[in-house]
């Protein structure tokens, strides 16, 4: 038996039911719910028409008006069962609508037309997934750009960001100073710092080093992070002392320490910092918003915004393209999200 089969089959007593049992299964079922109701909901509308989207009471899976090839018709005729004023119903497909009378036609005889009060037809439905809108938006707009862009900000900003980090996590950490609770203090009060405050300071300098519209302008200046700073000095208060004096005793230099000792045993830590950075940095907005205007520079997030116009908003593809945004972090979640215990265990934040 598995461990998740263990899991859901567990009892207070073993071979009967407990209303403790009952409020615990209740509980985390709502609390799946509640939580993978709304991905759930995302990835089912993604596969909807733009109209199934609009229509109302709405429904989970992705529904569509069943249509058929009608002989004298160039296009495909929406299907719907109709009723008769005899009482009985038949599937007929509608021509045209003209006020609340509707032309219809019976598939097998197109030649008669039938007028229909359009309170007496009724949608007939059939599941189907619209994959064009995933495959239209990768044909009509540069998106495959703006995943790579955004690709290239992650990857790039995630090792920066990690060298730096763990530079100043092994100073503060491992040597003795004067100031340096104090130099910790300030790295931790930048949080405090919404980044609306800085937003301007940092598109002036951004614009004086003629970074503007180009990627490293997403880059550069958030390589620098409180939380990773913190995060690996916790970590590394941890790592023994009598090793790092041993290295020092056989003439090891401090870049030898740092890059041979101390980073292999702080992979935990820093496969946390990786996981937290990757996430950052795919789901920024704001900033690249705001020093990215050209198309070929756009990020995902910038790109997905391109789908909403000032009088109408693309939801089908809008929709679709978020889930392919949510793909690759979803996939390092799944992967690593085992170092994220690891780490932040080890790093004494309780």
């Amino acid at each position: 038996m598995s461990l998740v089969t263990k899991l859901a089959t567990a009892r207070r007593k073993p071979g009967r039911w407990h209303w403790t049992d009952v409020a615990a299964y209740a509980y985390l079922a709502l609390g799946v719910v509640l939580m993978f109701g709304p991905v759930a909901w995302l990835a089912m509308s993604s596969f909807k028409t733009q109209a199934g989207l609009l229509e109302f009471p709405p429904s989970l899976l992705p529904m569509s008006q069943r249509e058929v090839v009608v002989a004298g018709h160039a296009q495909p005729l929406p299907l719907f069962e109709v009723t008769m004023p005899d009482g009985s119903t038949r599937v007929l497909a509608q021509v045209r609508r003209i006020g609340i009378q509707a032309q219809m036609v019976d598939p097998a005889n197109p030649a008669e037309v039938i007028r229909v009060p359009i309170d007496k037809r009724t949608l007939v439905r059939e599941f189907k997934l619209a994959t064009e809108n995933y495959t239209e938006p990768l044909e009509r707009f540069a998106f495959m750009r703006f995943l790579w862009n955004s690709v290239f900000v992650t990857v790039v900003a995630t090792i920066i960001t990690l060298i730096i980090n763990s530079m100043a996590a092994y100073a503060l950490s491992i040597y003795e100073f004067r100031g340096k609770n104090t130099v910790m203090l300030m790295v931790i009060g930048t949080l405090m710092i919404p980044i609306t405050i800085i937003l301007v300071p940092v598109y002036l300098v951004v614009t004086e080093l003629g970074l503007v519209n180009s990627l490293w302008a997403v880059i550069l200046p958030g390589a620098a992070t409180p939380t990773g700073v913190f995060l690996l000095r916790q970590y590394m208060l941890t790592l023994p002392r009598d090793l790092i004096e041993a290295a020092r005793m056989d003439k090891a230099s401090e870049w030898q320490i740092y890059w041979r000792i101390v980073m292999p045993l702080a992979m935990p830590a820093l496969a946390v910092l990786a996981i937290f950075s990757v996430m950052w940095r795919w789901n920024e907005f704001l900033w690249p918003l705001a020093v990215l205007t050209k198309t070929e520079s756009y990020t995902l997030q910038i790109g997905l915004n391109a789908f909403q116009g000032e009088l109408q908003t693309q939801w089908h593809y809008l929709l679709a393209m978020t889930v392919v945004t949510l793909l690759p972090v979803a996939l390092v979640f799944v992967f690593l999200q085992r170092f994220i215990t690891t780490g932040i265990a080890n790093t004494g934040m309780k």
